[in-house]
């Protein structure tokens, strides 16, 4: 490996300009005004993965089109007995609100106190240039590939497309030849010290529930104390479905819940989670949730109801004295492995319908998720990619779950039953979809050496 390294140091001005090129072009998915610009952010990615020597090409779909992009060696070709990695990633990005809060353009990369801000710098834009440079590097000192690997990357991740999964499904035979797994680096490390593999992902079941009163906002003078008021029912059915100490109360919501290994709770406790830094960061009095789990057991391995928002009534200047007409709220519930999304949202909608009060009327909406994954940690392509992680960042990695969800690696995993690598080079103050979003420049070198040798170890 000593000449890729070596590539790697000395082209790394030039790697930083190019990621720079490809952050520039304002690929926001979500906003029509954009869609050219997302059009030419793909093909940007699909001219510079073949000056590489990969074929790449360029899939139309019903929305944002997708890049495809692989090979062995430089001339494109590939081994039919090779090893198979697929790559993930995906070249849009969040919209740029609130302008005003950035402290740079944000679609004009700028480098301060080691760190490169820009809308897309971690995610996933700089992220997914780790694996970029290093198949480049790969390639131009040894003129072929360890495996044979396939860049899927699509434009509608930040606007909850469905092009890339329908492609995936009806592409599963083909992808699935020789696969040894997907690699996904949309994710971050454990903190700027140890990198990670993400091992487990929640689920999520999202629904919106509204109260139905009288036909229209009534006065509460009037009408006070009879006619029942939907705020107020909302609020006690609400109350009736998680306790104070974080405990949730439908019958049946824990049942298919897995419980935590030895192992899971041993390496948690090593990690030496900061309560304190914590409770400093958000401005919290106390942290909440279940007693019998620490921090981090809730954040990654425990399910849990959550409103999202809840609205109806007056909600304006002063005061106005009415009984709401209808009162809602929008309910998201973050699943753990072996729950499955259909059943707890029926559960829960079953629940929710059968303690409402009769002097209200409750709609709540077809519920809609995503299953929860967990990872074999003992898979040849973990121990690989946690082989890699050390050599990259010159540190032992650890295993961390993540709170969120990433609803393509079930489609990858359901779809061609290979293993999916969530290895991440980005932090969580990196801020994600948030003003200043920045990426660390050693972790995008250090992230380009861990992708080269993953390859080489594979």
């Amino acid at each position: 490996m000593r000449e890729v390294l070596e590539y790697i140091e000395q082209n790394q001005d030039r790697f930083l300009e190019e990621l720079k090129d490809f952050i520039r072009i304002p690929s926001v998915s979500a906003q029509s005004a954009h869609d050219g610009d997302v059009q030419k952010c793909a093909t940007w990615l699909k001219d510079h993965l073949k000056n590489l020597g990969l074929q790449a090409e360029i899939i139309e779909t019903k929305g944002h089109p997708i890049v495809r992009a692989g090979g062995g060696n430089r001339n494109g070709q590939k081994d039919p007995s090779a090893k198979r990695l697929i790559i993930y990633g995906h070249y849009d990005v969040q919209p740029d609100d609130p302008i005003d809060q950035w402290k740079s353009p944000p679609f004009e990369p700028e480098i301060r106190d080691g760190f490169l801000y820009a809308r897309g710098a971690t995610d996933d834009k700089g992220q997914l240039f780790c694996h970029v440079k290093a198949v480049e590097a790969l390639l131009q000192t040894r003129g072929k590939l360890p495996c044979e690997v396939l860049f899927l990357i699509e434009g509608e991740e930040e606007s909850n497309g469905d092009s890339l999964a329908e492609y995936i499904r009806q592409q599963k035979a083909e992808l699935a030849q020789n696969l040894t797994g997907v690699v996904i680096s949309d994710c971050s490390m454990y903190d700027e010290n140890t990198p990670a593999i993400t091992y487990g992902l929640r689920g999520i079941v999202a629904m919106e529930v509204q109260v139905k009163g009288p036909i229209n906002d009534v006065h509460s003078g009037t009408y006070g104390g009879v006619v029942g008021n939907p705020a107020i029912a909302l609020a006690n059915i609400i109350a009736q479905c998680i306790g104070t100490d974080g405990r949730i109360l439908i019958p049946g919501f824990y049942d298919d819940v897995r419980q935590l290994e030895d192992f899971e709770r041993e390496n948690y406790a090593r990690l030496n989670f900061d309560d304190q830094g914590l409770k400093k960061e958000l401005s919290l009095n106390e942290l909440f949730g279940e007693q019998d789990f620490t921090t981090l057991e809730r954040a990654w391995a425990r399910p849990t109801f959550e409103i999202n928002g809840i609205f109806g009534g007056y909600t304006g200047q002063g005061n106005k004295t009415i009984i709401p007409a209808t009162a809602s709220a929008k309910i998201t519930m973050r699943l753990v492995a072996d729950q499955d999304p259909k059943k707890i949202g029926k559960l829960v909608k079953d629940y929710l319908e059968s303690i409402c009060p009769d002097y209200v009327e409750l709609q709540v909406t077809e519920p809609s998720g995503e299953k929860p994954v967990l990872v074999d940690v003992n898979d040849p392509l973990v121990r690989a990619g946690m082989e890699a992680l050390q050599q990259g960042f010159g540190r032992d990695a650890a295993y961390i779950r993540c709170g969120g969800s990433i609803p393509v690696v079930d489609t990858f995993w359901q779809e061609l039953q290979k293993c999916v690598l969530l290895m991440g080079f980005g932090l969580d103050t990196d801020g994600a979809h948030s003003p200043n979003e920045r990426f660390r420049v050693e972790s995008f070198f250090k992230g380009i050496k861990t992708s080269a040798y993953l390859l080489d170890n594979v």
